[in-house]
């Protein structure tokens, strides 16, 4: 009888393989790194190769500490970094340019061109999304436009698209599954979502061919097999690839979000705020996006979305580019080593602003900074403005959705910041839950995945799974909250008007 699942943690800065048990814990894990590529400004892009290698390593060595064998594993689940763009041969499985991640700004103009042609409406109403270098759709079309012969290969059928779960795989099985799920689908601006098909209209106004798409599946599904020929993997050859999502609704998933009304937010590179809105696809009037959370059981579950573009990046930016922390663990320490920012704020808006303002030309900004200011100063205020950003959303969310988040379930590797998730509390005068296990991300797609392979019966067998680990209750005054909010506010406009449009 098998006693695990595997789940397969593609995420933007590296990639994780996780071995749970039918309790929900962790039995085993391996995480490598890769390079992240930034060859102009605002550009971010990676090596196809890196992402599966980097991938295959973890599972192979994850296997390898805990002595698993096929037979022990029931199935695989992926959960992957959404809207980062791949494009490859359908004969050689090679890549024709690197992956175009979701963070790189390089489509803007083409953005600008579809919003002035007048396609916002059409769009937002077809996919849930707003037009946004962000996505998927601009990047592919870039991709077409950009690597010399891509158009002719991709019209006679030889090219075909993917983002990382499809990649994923597309490469497991030998090159012969060529699918996505519901979840990464609704996030490539090409999608419709309520009809739950590529959207002609704007694949021929991107002048894409719909052969080069992939297959469209629900969330939990038997997509495939790990074939005997992926090297480093031999031991996994014949387990079934039973589920895939998109990170942030394998994380809704994994938080046990399984009401309506039910929030999680996810403290990753970036900040993603998902609340259940059952089987009601919500329209935004704040510039929230409208996604699938997941496709289970013959239906169709939606989410209300809100991105926050630089989250955990923020604290990488200290450490590697800056030099004024070594550790995640070091900033922590350094913010709670002063009361407060002294009047510092800062708005991480390194690659322009997601949800609720959409603004792919503001830039990271400081201000407040007096002679007095320490490096303290920059760690705390580095940690309070990924929690503003967050704040901002939570306030839109509920607006549009007409009800309240009683209580936001949080997870992610920044949630581990315990002074982050108070002043967090505080801002948004409401209960924050931490779970046991912050790796909700690989923890959805393992119960996705399991719950395709009959490893657990039903959603209710993996709510007793969910361990809160700690709950911060707000404690800010709130005449001082609000003092904190309007300066906030007058960040961000300055960060706003920092470059203008073109």
């Amino acid at each position: 009888m098998s006693k695990y699942v595997i789940s397969l943690d593609q995420g933007t800065t590296s990639s994780r393989a996780i071995l749970f048990n039918h309790d929900g814990r962790i039995v085993g894990s391996d995480q490598h790194a890769f390079a992240q590529i930034y060859p102009h400004p605002g550009w971010v892009e990676h090596n196809p190769g890196d992402i599966l290698r980097s991938q295959f390593d973890a599972v192979a060595g994850v296997v390898e500490k805990t002595g698993a064998q096929a037979g022990d594993i029931a199935c695989v689940g992926i959960t992957n970094q959404r809207e980062t763009t791949l494009v490859w041969d359908r004969e050689s499985g090679a890549p024709i340019a690197p992956a175009i991640v979701w963070q790189c700004r390089r489509t803007a103009p083409l953005c600008d061109a579809l919003r002035a042609e007048g396609w916002e409406e059409h769009v937002s109403r077809v996919t849930g999304l707003v037009i946004d270098a962000y996505f998927s759709a601009t990047k592919l079309a870039w991709l077409l436009d950009n690597v010399p012969g891509a158009r002719a290969r991709a019209d006679a059928g030889k090219l075909v698209f993917g983002t990382v779960d499809t990649w994923l795989i597309w490469h497991l099985t030998g090159g012969q599954a060529h699918v996505t799920d519901y979840t990464n689908a609704s996030r490539t601006m090409l999608f419709d979502i309520r009809k739950l098909c590529w959207d002609k209209e704007i694949l021929a106004r991107l002048n894409i061919p719909e052969s080069m798409l992939p297959t469209v599946l629900p969330s939990s599904y038997r997509y495939g097999t790990v074939s005997e020929g992926v090297p480093g993997l031999e031991k996994l050859a014949g387990v079934p690839i039973c589920g895939a999502a998109g990170d942030q609704q394998a994380a809704l998933f994994g938080q046990a979000c399984f009401e309506p009304g039910q929030a999680k937010n996810t403290y990753g590179t970036g900040c993603f705020l998902l609340m259940n809105t059952g089987g009601a696809c919500v329209n935004s009037k704040h510039g929230l996006l409208s996604t699938i959370a997941w496709g289970l059981d013959g239906e169709v579950t939606y989410a209300l979305e809100g991105s926050v573009f630089n989250g955990g990046s923020v604290i990488q930016w200290l450490r590697d580019e800056l030099g004024l922390i070594s550790s995640a663990r070091e900033c922590d320490e350094l913010a709670a080593s002063v009361p407060d920012t002294g009047g510092v704020y800062m708005v991480p808006a390194f690659t322009g602003l997601g949800a609720p303002h959409w603004d792919m030309y503001a830039r990271g900004l400081i201000s407040g900074l007096t002679r007095g200011t320490k490096k303290a100063h920059f760690a705390r205020a580095a940690l309070e403005g990924i929690a503003f950003q967050v704040a901002d959303l939570i306030r839109v969310m509920e607006q549009d959705a007409g009800r309240p988040v009683t209580n936001l379930r949080v997870d992610g590797g920044a949630s581990v910041s315990n002074i982050m998730m108070q002043f967090q509390a505080d801002l948004i005068n409401k209960t924050v839950t931490r779970p046991r296990d912050v790796e909700t991300t690989a923890w959805g797609a393992c119960c996705l995945a399991g719950l395709q392979a009959g490893f657990w019966n039903d959603r209710k067998e993996l709510s007793a799974c969910y361990a809160p680990e700690y709950t911060f209750e707000p404690q800010m005054d709130y005449a001082r909250c609000e003092e904190l909010l309007a300066g906030w506010q007058n960040a961000l406009q300055r960060a706003r008007g920092w470059i203008q449009e073109p």
